[in-house]
């Protein structure tokens, strides 16, 4: 396949063989990305886990200082006396039994879904639908509470959940290329040290092996993991 003459420049500014610090990383990703669109700025964290063992499992929640840059679509699945808190927060989409039917027949337009314990009995058979997308409502990631409107705030705030994948990576997206350099470092460093804080205590040899950071259609950078964005 040809590489374009921007493509073929963007290459040429990484050195394949060096190891970049957060700052310097994030910086490079945003001269060497041309989309005419404002493209996402996206890290990818191997570590030294195996998946298939519930222990050493990690998942979380983080958020990111500065945002995703993002306007995230947030639904709120709730009954009716929580409507109101779901709306003032800013969702935008709220109710019950008109979503569920939505999203049984295919729909899934959202980014978030945020629903409260006591629906959980109707939203738990949606699991085929939201599960392979990641939209399932998950106490553990904040998306199954009482406090709905504190939920949404956070989530449009720039809170994001992650889960290491079965190849044993964490992707995410830390912010948008128009942001400026030490903005995406500091949400990058946020994301590295959160995941560094959930070692999980049956994982052996080294935890964080390797980072990359790349936006969309850009070639990627290797980040020095020991590296802070100050």
């Amino acid at each position: 396949m040809s590489l374009t003459k921007n493509r073929k420049a963007s290459i040429e500014k990484v050195d394949k063989n060096a190891v970049y610090s957060i700052k310097d990383a994030s910086a490079l990703i945003k001269d060497i990305s041309t989309t005419k669109f404002d493209a996402s700025v996206d890290v990818s964290i191997r570590l030294g886990v195996d998946p298939r063992k519930s222990n050493q499992m990690v998942r979380g929640v983080v958020t990111l200082p500065h945002g995703t840059g993002k306007d995230v679509k947030v639904l709120v699945l709730c009954t009716p006396d929580k409507e109101q808190e779901a709306k003032d927060a800013g969702a935008d989409f709220v109710g019950l039994d008109e979503y569920i039917d939505k999203i049984k027949g295919g729909w899934t337009s959202v980014d978030v879904i945020i629903t409260t314990p006591s629906v959980m009995g109707k939203v738990g058979p949606l699991g085929r639908v939201l599960g392979p997308r990641g939209l399932m409502p998950n106490p553990k990631t904040g998306t199954v509470t009482m406090e709905v409107g504190k939920a949404v705030q956070e989530v449009k705030a720039g809170k994001i959940d992650f889960k290491v994948d079965k190849y044993g990576i964490v992707h995410a997206s830390v912010g948008k290329v128009s942001f400026d350099a030490q903005k995406i470092a500091d949400n990058a460093s946020e994301l590295l040290q959160t995941i560094i804080k959930l070692k999980p205590a049956s994982a052996k040899g080294t935890y964080v092996k390797t980072m990359y950071m790349s936006s969309t259609m850009s070639p990627s950078v290797q980040v020095d993991t020991k590296s802070t964005s100050l």
